[in-house]
C-alpha cells in the first residue's frame, strides 16, 4: 500500500512537471508571436526612417554641390545617393514666373516686365514620400503632411536689391531599386537679367512643394501670399516696395542632369 501511494505521488509530480513545461512553452511561443507581430513593423519603420534621414542628408550635400554649378563656381558636379527600394529621377513640370512694375525713365510711366522659366526637380521617391532639389533649395514631402524645407533656397534680399535664382534642370533619366546611384550635373550658359527701379514684385511658383515655397517667400522674403491654387500646386506671392526703390536681379542657370 505504501509503495502504491509513493508511485502515485511520483506520477502526479511527473504530470505536474509536464504541465509546467507546457505552460512555459506556451508563454514563450505567445511572447515570440507578439514580438514577431508588433516588433517586425517597428524594425521596418525604423529602417525606413533611417533611410529617409540618409536621403535627406544626401540631398543637403547634393544641393550644396549643384548650387556651385548654378552660380558658375563649378562646371560640373557629381553626387552619390544610396537607394532603398526607391526611385531617383529628373522629373516634373515646376516653373517660376516673376512679374514686376518697373519705372521707365525715358517714357515717365511704369511698365510691367515679366520673366518666366521652367524649373523641374531632381527627386527621390519612396511610396508616398518624396525628397527633391528644386531651384537651389531642397524639400521633403510626406503623405498627408506639409512640405518640409531641408535646404534653404539661395534667394537674397537687401534694402535695395532682390536676387532671384531660376535653375532649369533638363534631362529625363531615372534609376530605381537598391544601391548607389550617381547624380551628374553639367552646367549650361547662365544669364543675368537685371530690372532697375522696381516698385512691385509678384512671384508665382508652380511645384509639388508649393506650400513649402509659400512659407519660404513669406517668412524669408517678407512677401504676402495672395493665394494658393491647390488644384495646380501653385503659390502666388507679392510685395510692394517704395516707388523705384529696389533692383531685381534674376540669375537664370540651365543645367543638364544625368542619373547613372
Amino acid at each position: 500500500m505504501e509503495k502504491s501511494l509513493k508511485a502515485l505521488k511520483n506520477s502526479e509530480e511527473g504530470v505536474s512537471e509536464v504541465v509546467d513545461f507546457s505552460i512555459t512553452m506556451g508563454i514563450m511561443l505567445l511572447a515570440i508571436s507578439i514580438i514577431g507581430t508588433a516588433g517586425y513593423p517597428l524594425v521596418e519603420y525604423m529602417q525606413e526612417a533611417q533611410h529617409t534621414e540618409n536621403i535627406k542628408q544626401s540631398f543637403t550635400v547634393l544641393t550644396s554641390n549643384i548650387n556651385k554649378v548654378a552660380f558658375g563656381n563649378s562646371p560640373s558636379q557629381s553626387v552619390e545617393i544610396k537607394l532603398h527600394d526607391s526611385t531617383t529621377a529628373v522629373t516634373g513640370t515646376s516653373s517660376i514666373s516673376v512679374d514686376m512694375q518697373v519705372w521707365n525713365s525715358s517714357t515717365g510711366i511704369v511698365d510691367t516686365e515679366s520673366f518666366d522659366r521652367q524649373l523641374r526637380v531632381i527627386e527621390n521617391r519612396y511610396q508616398e514620400r518624396s525628397i527633391g532639389y528644386e531651384n537651389t533649395g531642397s524639400w521633403a514631402k510626406y503623405e498627408r503632411e506639409k512640405v518640409v524645407m531641408i535646404s534653404k533656397p539661395s534667394f537674397a534680399v537687401s534694402n535695395d536689391l532682390l536676387m532671384i535664382p531660376a535653375v532649369m534642370v533638363s534631362g529625363s533619366s531615372s534609376v530605381s531599386g537598391t544601391g548607389l546611384v550617381r547624380v551628374v550635373c553639367d552646367g549650361g550658359v547662365p544669364s543675368v537679367h537685371r530690372y532697375e527701379n522696381v516698385s512691385m514684385v509678384n512671384i508665382t511658383i508652380g511645384s509639388e512643394y508649393y506650400d513649402g515655397w509659400g512659407r519660404f517667400l513669406n517668412e524669408t522674403l517678407d512677401m504676402r501670399i495672395t493665394g494658393y491654387d491647390t488644384a495646380n500646386n501653385t503659390v502666388f506671392a507679392s510685395k510692394q516696395y517704395s516707388p523705384n526703390s529696389i533692383d531685381v536681379v534674376i540669375v537664370y542657370s540651365p543645367m543638364r542632369v544625368t542619373i547613372q
